[in-house]
C-alpha cells in the first residue's frame, strides 16, 4: 500500500487516489465480521481464543492503521479476508515453497502482511517470504496483530517504495534458469538483489491504487524480480472495468476515481509488452463481488512464466 499524502486544500491522496478528506468515513466496529475459517487462523496465530477478546484486538490495530491511512480495505476489514488464499494459483504457490529449493514469496503492498502470515501457516517456508509496503508502521502493526516479534517470527518484513529505483530499479525479465544461492531475506536493505529471483508474488489490490503509467512501472518493476523458472507466477486483484479507462466508484458515500484496466488490455500488457509474447500465460477475469453490500467488479488475475 501507499501511505497518505495530505494537501492543503483538505484532500489526501492514497497512491494516485485522490479523496476528500472531509469524506473520510468514520471507523465502523459493526462491519466486523470473521468466517469460520478466518476466526480459527486469527485465533491460532495470536493466541486469543475468546471471540470478543479477539475483536476488541483487532479493532484496537485496526484504528492505529486507519489513522496513518483510511484505505477502504482497513475501514470495511477486508485485511481479516485471507484474500490469497482462496486463488486458485494458490496452491500451486504452497507447492513451488514445498518443491522448490529456495523459492521466495513477495507479498508486496501488504498492509499487515496477512497473506504472508497465511502462507506461512500453510507450510511455505517462511523464512524465504518477504512482506513489503511503503509504510513502515503498518509493517511494525504486523506483529502487534499477531503478537509476535521480529525475534519470534522468521519471515522478512522490508519497507519501501516500489518507485525508488534504490529499492526496486526495473531490469528486464530474466531469462537464466540456473540455481541461484540462497539470499538471507532478513539482511535485504532493497528488493534489488532478488531480481530473476522470487517464485511467486502477491500484489493484491495494489496496481489499482496508480494511474496507467505507473502501473506499467510496476508491472516492468515486479517481471524483472521474477525467477525464469517455468511455473513463477504473479497474482492479484484489482478494479477492473469491461473497458479500460477511469472508473468512478462511491463505496460508503466517498468517491474514489481509479484506473483501472479491462481483462484484454491487462493480457496483452503482460504478454507482449512486459514479457515477451509468448513466454507468459496471463489468466484474467472480472467477477462481481460484494463491497459494502454493493456490485463491485474487480479484475482476478495471474502471470505464470512458461
Amino acid at each position: 500500500m501507499e501511505g497518505a499524502s495530505m494537501h492543503e486544500n483538505s484532500t489526501m491522496t492514497l497512491g494516485d487516489v485522490e479523496i476528500d478528506t472531509a469524506s473520510v468515513l468514520a471507523l465502523d466496529s459493526s462491519l466486523y465480521s470473521l468466517s469460520p475459517a478466518q476466526a480459527a487462523f486469527f485465533k491460532t496465530q495470536t493466541g486469543i481464543d475468546d471471540d470478543k477478546d479477539l475483536k476488541k484486538h483487532i479493532l484496537e490495530v485496526q484504528a492505529k492503521a486507519y489513522k496513518l491511512a483510511p484505505y477502504p480495505c482497513i475501514h470495511g476489514f477486508g485485511f481479516l479476508r485471507l484474500s490469497l488464499s482462496g486463488f486458485s494459483v494458490y496452491e500451486h504457490i504452497l507447492k513451488l515453497g514445498r518443491e522448490r529449493p529456495d523459492a521466495v514469496l513477495l507479498d508486496i503492498g501488504c498492509c499487515f502482511g496477512v497473506d504472508a502470515r497465511k502462507a506461512a501457516a500453510d507450510g511455505f517456508p517462511a523464512k524465504n517470504i518477504i512482506a513489503s509496503d511503503i509504510v513502515n508502521e503498518f509493517l511494525q502493526l504486523s506483529h502487534e496483530l499477531f503478537k509476535t516479534t521480529p525475534a519470534s517470527y522468521p519471515g522478512s518484513f522490508l519497507p519501501g517504495d516500489v518507485f525508488d529505483p534504490e529499492f526496486l530499479s526495473i531490469a528486464a525479465p530474466s531469462n537464466d534458469v540456473s540455481p541461484v544461492p540462497a539470499i538471507e531475506l532478513s539482511s535485504l536493505k532493497s528488493l534489488n538483489p532478488l531480481h530473476g529471483r522470487i517464485s511467486a508474488i502477491n500484489a493484491i489490490a495494489f496496481f489499482h491504487l496508480f494511474n496507467e503509467e505507473k502501473q506499467l512501472h510496476i508491472a516492468r518493476a515486479l517481471a524483472g524480480l521474477l525467477s525464469a523458472q517455468p511455473g513463477s507466477v504473479i497474482c492479484g486483484a484489482d478494479t477492473g472495468a469491461r473497458e479500460k479507462g477511469i472508473t468512478t466508484t462511491t463505496i460508503s458515500g466517498v468517491e474514489y476515481q481509479m484506473f483501472a484496466h479491462s481483462p484484454e488490455t491487462w493480457s496483452s500488457l503482460w504478454d507482449g509488452e512486459v514479457f515477451e509474447k509468448g513466454t507468459v500465460e496471463v489468466k484474467a477475469e472480472l467477477v462481481e463481488i460484494p463491497v459494502y453490500d454493493k456490485p463491485y467488479l474487480m479484475l482476478m488475475w495471474s502471470v505464470t512464466r512458461l
